[in-house]
């Protein structure tokens, strides 16, 4: 275990939000954009005639332990505190942990004060609970003689370190824009009692404007504030906007999270210097607008931030897998332009060097059967230039490249081919079996080997293997072309297929989520889609379901999802 692995520890504590904000610099502003916030926080307590605070924001967990679980919530204390306002007082709340919904058997109790340092958001960092156990919880909190209940979570602990685990089964999410669509995939996943937790593999948020992406005539529901998010207040507005989405809230309510983020949660195509999406003349300074980011994601998000404010860590599930999540945008290298050779540049990186060498420390030190990486990109190697000339200008506006065609997708392990090669000879060197890469970003759905040479897939290894899952609501190719699905992205699937050897499976037009399920024996991956995203009461259907043996190294197509 290193200093970044989240230990275990026997005591019951609790910290509010804010002790992770007074490490990030920019205090609360004031709000910009709230009007909606404060009309809907009004109309919640006149609706109620009360004036003690109300949870508005629902409840969530992350991070699961063996032995704890982080608890998060928010309070609104008056009408004016709206997320990002800065305003209102501040507020003592209780929280409660028990072994069943009726909270008649409490396991764990305590108090943490929200106040407008921390947008009023308040973090509970509960230990001492039993392994691989179902618990539920809640927030209470008083005022002007009046108690007020927050709705009641169910959440569950990891299993012991050293446990024989018989299966782990995880939802697995990314990319959800609030303009593009509703939250129906979350609204199915909250559905399943099956799941241990889910797995969040970025941009929870956008920061775009309204109308900006996708373009005004296509907007399913308006953002908040309706300009690109800038601020601390912008930032904060913007979480506790997609916090009132009652399928985001269930399932928040129904399982624990474990999230990482990618570039919306800053800016597209974030790096460490700078952004796509950032101007600095005019959008003010790069490092000031990150610490805005961090400070709210960290207010809003149920985890545990890594070391100066990353997400990189690490999580077990007893003795069958652990889970290495990674954080590519902190320290990775500004893009470069398709094509350019400098790609293969040795100075250049997407992880940073103390992250790589974290990552290989612990793939090469884990003793469980699976080693699971939560990657925010892509790392099979991909070339698109054979694509028909029709879909080049299309497919690159999605993957945010210039449009006069396109070899790799740079944003990707593609444009940082170095830290890679490092990577995949680690993996092949050491004999390192069973790493399988969950990744999100690119708005489509891949089963892919990860060859350690592609240009000679299959004749040489693959290094691990990798499951993609598609966006909840971001526009991908079909959204753009503004047709029925699967009619002309056929011939670009079958197009990257033929290029790319290593790549099984591709869905360029779906929308929804999948469902991890890992036993000793395999790792299968079940793709389920969306009927439509711009239905709030949209169905879900199965679609695909690829799957790893254990030892392969390499992905076939299953007949049927796990049941």
């Amino acid at each position: 275990m290193t200093s970044h692995d989240i230990s275990r520890r026997t005591a019951v504590t609790a910290v509010a939000a804010g002790a992770t904000a007074a490490l990030l610099p920019g205090a609360a502003q004031a709000a910009t954009g709230t009007a909606g916030h404060r009309a809907a926080a009004s109309a919640a307590f006149a609706a109620d005639t009360r004036t003690a605070p109300a949870f508005l924001h629902g409840v969530a967990s992350g991070d699961p332990l063996p032995d704890g679980i982080l608890l998060w919530t928010r309070v609104t204390p008056g009408p004016e505190a709206v997320p990002g306002s800065g305003l209102g007082p501040a507020v003592e709340v209780a929280w409660q942990v028990a072994e069943d919904a009726g909270f008649t058997r409490v396991v764990a109790r305590g108090t943490v004060t929200a106040s407008a340092a921390s947008d009023h958001t308040v973090k509970a960092d509960v230990r001492g609970l039993r392994p691989a156990t179902a618990y539920w919880f809640r927030f209470t909190a008083a005022a002007d003689g009046a108690t007020v209940t927050s709705p009641t979570a169910r959440t569950r602990t990891a299993p012991a370190h050293d446990a024989a685990v018989d299966g782990l089964r995880l939802g697995v999410v990314s990319c959800a824009n609030w303009e593009s669509g509703y939250f129906a995939a979350y609204r199915h996943l909250a559905a399943r009692a099956d799941l241990d937790a889910v797995l969040h593999l970025g941009d929870y948020i956008y920061e775009y404007g309204t109308g900006q992406y996708p373009t005004p005539k296509y907007v399913v529901r308006k953002h908040e504030p309706a300009h690109e998010i800038l601020t601390l207040a912008d930032y904060r507005t913007r979480h506790g906007h997609y916090r009132t989405d009652p399928d985001l809230q269930a399932v928040h309510h129904a399982h624990p999270i474990v999230a990482i983020w990618d570039d919306h949660e800053f800016a597209n195509d974030a790096w460490s210097g700078g952004a796509e999406n950032h101007t600095p003349g005019t959008e003010g300074d790069w490092a000031a607008r990150v610490a805005a980011a961090k400070q709210a994601y960290f207010e809003w998000m149920p985890v545990r931030p890594s070391i100066e404010g990353t997400t990189y860590r690490r999580l077990r599930f007893g003795r069958l897998a652990d889970l290495h999540l990674l954080d590519l945008r902190s320290f990775r290298s500004q893009q470069v332009k398709p094509g350019s050779g400098k790609v293969d540049d040795p100075e250049r990186t997407i992880t940073g060097r103390a992250q790589l060498d974290w990552l290989k420390e612990g793939l090469a030190a884990s003793d469980t059967t699976w080693r699971l990486v939560g990657n925010p990109v892509m790392i099979s190697p991909v070339a698109f230039g054979s694509l028909p000339s029709y879909l080049l200008e299309p497919l690159a506006q999605l993957l945010g490249l210039p449009k006069e065609g396109l070899a790799a997708n740079t944003d990707q392990w593609d444009g940082y081919t170095d830290d890679r090669r490092e990577l995949l000879a680690h993996l092949t060197d050491r004999a390192i079996r069973n790493t399988v890469f969950l990744t999100g970003d690119i708005h489509m759905a891949w089963a892919n080997d990860v060859p350690v040479k592609a240009a000679t897939y299959p004749l040489s290894a693959s290094a691990a293997t990798e499951f993609v899952v598609t966006s909840v609501t971001s526009d991908n190719l079909d959204d753009l072309l503004h047709v029925p699905a699967h009619t002309v992205s056929l011939p670009a699937a079958a197009a990257i297929k033929a290029s790319n050897r290593h790549v099984k499976w591709l869905d360029m037009d779906s929308h929804g989520y999948g469902v991890l399920d890992v036993t000793a024996e395999r790792a299968q991956m079940d793709y389920y889609v969306l009927s439509d995203k711009r239905d709030a009461k949209a169905g879900a259907s199965w679609a695909r379901s690829y799957r790893t043996a254990s030892g392969t190294q390499r992905v076939e197509r299953v007949d049927a999802p796990v049941r």
